[in-house]
């Protein structure tokens, strides 16, 4: 039922080198594919530091050496992923930081690998349009957060309140922060726990294990909608549960299957400007796309084991920037495909540049 979208164009382009012909192929993957109007279309591939940095003597020289270029720089184990006017920001369990690609600034680095914000399991990830960047750290048992630029801020959550910590996301208002405990197979402890957003005070617990509403089996991620609806994906009830800004139970869409609309494996969870919902599913290696009211609207991606772009073998992250760019975390090709709308060209929004502005 899932199967992959149509190339909507391929242009071969020949020309001569060197007295030999070289071939170059174009793609532009299209989603959906005709007769529908195009909603997205496939942009780029983030995986190392030299897809967004400037690349110089020595890193050719290095590439010349080596036969490989950006490797020590690329993604371990990516798994979320929250982006802020170009920055995109994905947390790395392997590499125990969150990994900052400067798409307009051209720059690249680590955040969380040293102090008091040193992260040690990061896996959850919400950016907030502040520019906060709050990171579950799921053997640190605690929500870290950080500045635009990686400077640690405060943490919360500890041992006696956080089992194992795997998603976090911000009100709108940036007021509450809402942290996903998944639990375990031999625990009850599988809940939604609001906080205090500034000193960390534990407010509310949601749910307990079970598949009565307001309850979760292995919830994994959480995201908040502009009207402060806050999304949980109940990975083990294959559903996405919907809650008011205070915990109280709103509905709840998706049951078992592999039909359209339906989940085997979801995993990350995010919204748009719109209120839409974009839940990645692990199983199908896409993501599908949903009103407010739990009513599927399109699906984009496919499950393979040979990587390429809009392929995915383990999908687990998802996030949309300010812009309608959609962004997805593989951990097995260790990347993350971007998507555009068809709205907007490569060069618009914050991604594209269009809005930077270099630092003096």
């Amino acid at each position: 039922m899932y199967r992959a979208f149509v190339l909507l164009g391929v242009v071969l382009v020949l020309a001569g080198c060197a007295g030999e012909e070289v071939r170059q192929n174009k793609f532009e993957l299209v989603y959906p594919p005709p007769p529908e109007p195009p909603r997205f279309y496939y942009e780029r591939t983030l995986t190392s530091s030299f897809d967004v940095k400037e690349v110089t003597a020595g890193d050719r020289l290095r590439q010349f050496a080596t036969g490989t270029m950006g490797s020590a720089d690329g993604l371990g184990k990516p798994y979320g992923v929250g982006v802020h006017q170009g920055r995109v920001y994905v947390t790395d369990t392997v590499k125990r930081a969150v990994v900052m690609f400067d798409v307009p600034g051209k720059d690249f680095k680590l955040l969380g690998t040293e102090g008091p914000g040193r992260l040690r399991k990061p896996i959850g990830i919400a950016v907030t349009k502040s520019g906060e960047i709050y990171v579950a750290d799921n053997t640190a048992k605690r929500v870290v957060v950080f500045d635009r630029d990686g400077k640690f801020l405060r943490g919360f959550g500890d041992r006696s309140i956080l089992h194992r910590p795997s998603g976090v996301a911000v009100s709108p208002d940036e007021t509450r922060v809402y942290v996903v405990d998944t639990g375990g197979i031999d625990t009850q402890e599988h809940h939604l726990l609001i906080f205090d957003a500034q000193s960390g005070e534990l407010l509310k617990t949601i749910g307990t294990r079970g598949k009565e509403e307001g309850n979760f089996n292995l919830p994994l991620q959480a995201a908040t909608a502009p009207d402060g609806t806050v999304y949980v994906t109940d990975a083990g009830n294959f559903r996405v549960q919907a809650f008011d800004r205070d915990g109280n139970f709103k509905f709840a869409f998706g049951s078992v299957g592999r039909k359209v609309g339906q989940f085997a494996r979801p995993k990350g969870i995010a919204t748009d400007r719109e209120g839409n919902i974009y839940v990645v599913d692990s199983a199908f290696g896409n993501f599908q796309i949903f009103n407010n009211k739990g009513e599927l609207l399109m699906f984009a991606g496919e499950r393979s084991q040979l990587p390429g772009p809009g392929r995915f073998m383990l999908p687990a992250g998802i996030a949309v920037d300010e812009d309608g760019r959609v962004y997805v975390v593989d951990q097995f090709f260790r990347k993350v495909d971007i998507f555009r709308p068809a709205n907007i060209t490569v060069e618009q929004g914050y991604l594209g540049g269009e809005h930077y502005q270099k630092k003096p």
